[in-house]
């Protein structure tokens, strides 16, 4: 028997897991990053560190992720239209989804080209995934 088969996974395992199945769902997706509520990094994928081509393994690029998704519950709240259910952030090369996902955040970076509304639909699901394992 392999001991390392019947191991529990880590919270950060599966939430790396879910980022693999996401980015193995939707085509397009370039890359995603899931950040705590004080803008540190949990997790990325593809993984590396914040020297590679991936753009949102960088510290500031989480930082900045929580500040969004901070700033953008608090107009909701303001003009009372509930809670948040996503941020979309479109640019000239791509486009980018925030989704709260329990005391974290999910933010999927996509091609401009890309079909979003699968996109979208998987997002959410991973969203309430992550936010589910961070609860447990």
């Amino acid at each position: 028997m392999n001991m390392m088969s019947s191991r529990p996974k880590f919270k950060q395992e599966v939430i790396d897991d879910a980022l693999r199945k996401l980015h193995a769902a939707v085509q397009g997706v370039k890359a995603s990053v899931v950040v705590n509520r004080d803008g540190l990094l949990v997790a990325s994928h593809p993984p590396g560190n914040e020297d590679d081509a991936n753009p949102t393994n960088s510290p500031q690029v989480a930082a900045m992720a929580a500040t969004m998704i901070g700033l953008a519950e608090r107009t909701l709240g303001r003009l009372a239209q509930g809670d948040m259910e996503r941020l979309l952030i479109e640019g000239e090369h791509g486009v980018m989804v925030v989704y709260p996902a329990g005391r974290a955040t999910l933010a999927v970076l996509l091609d401009k080209d890309q079909k979003i509304g699968p996109v979208l639909y998987a997002a959410a699901k991973i969203a309430k995934e992550i936010a589910d394992i961070l609860k447990g």
